[in-house]
């Protein structure tokens, strides 16, 4: 079984869209994928929250959701929020080790790397399975900051870094975006392994699986097979 966790440089910065093309470029290969979203926050009982979005975009309906809180917080204050116990780490590398038939298990984080899904941050659990980060950024002005941040944390942690995505690439992308793009791999020595058009989103299935594979570089897909 191969393990990749997925984490953002902030919020808002499209890990779950990234998440299912990642899923649908590996099925495109003959992969099996199952997902393991930890904790979700912002969504009440029986609403879709982001498994069923990475589902209607990806067709990779085989995914598991350890804990859900309403307040659209950081994993821990929510959880306190609302009387439930923390998600520990232990119980999370047992949910995520049952899925170990898979080809693929990809891991959502929640918001930036550092934030705690529970008793533990996303770096915690990358440690304990020994797989590697993929990190995705924006494209325009702050992120080159936030990335050699995101990205500095994980190799001081001893993580592997899997590469950066961009999880919203314009489609006018103004100077400062067109900029980034060269100077991601610069400032934080990581490699550029792909690029997310903005809005994909809200595309169809077939059209988004049909395009997925072509949003990544080819050695980062043979790397994670």
């Amino acid at each position: 079984m191969s393990i990749l966790l997925v984490t953002g440089t902030s919020t808002g910065v499209g890990k779950t869209v990234v998440t299912a093309a990642v899923a649908a470029a590996a099925a495109a290969d003959g992969r099996s994928v199952a997902v393991c979203k930890p904790a979700q926050t912002g969504v009440d009982p029986g609403e879709p929250g982001d498994l069923a979005d990475i589902a209607r975009l990806s067709g990779i309906d085989r995914g598991i959701e350890l804990a859900r809180y309403p307040d659209p917080l950081a994993p821990d204050t929510a959880a306190v929020r609302c009387g439930q116990p923390l998600l520990t780490l232990r119980e999370t590398v047992a949910a995520i080790r049952e899925l170990g038939d898979a080809d693929l298990t990809l891991v959502e984080g929640a918001g930036g790397l550092l934030v705690r899904l529970g008793e533990f941050t996303l770096t915690d659990l990358a440690r304990e399975l020994d797989a590697p980060v993929l990190v995705v950024a924006a494209a325009g002005l702050g992120t080159l900051n936030h990335s050699e941040l995101t990205t500095r944390a994980l190799s001081a942690a001893g993580v592997r870094c899997a590469g950066l995505v961009i999880g919203a690439w314009p489609a006018d992308p103004d100077l400062a975006s067109e900029c980034n793009r060269d100077d991601l791999p610069r400032v934080t020595g990581v490699e550029l392994v792909g690029a997310i058009p903005e809005g994909a989103g809200a595309w169809d299935r077939f059209r988004f699986t049909e395009a997925a594979r072509g949003w990544f570089e080819p050695v980062f897909l043979t790397a994670h097979r």
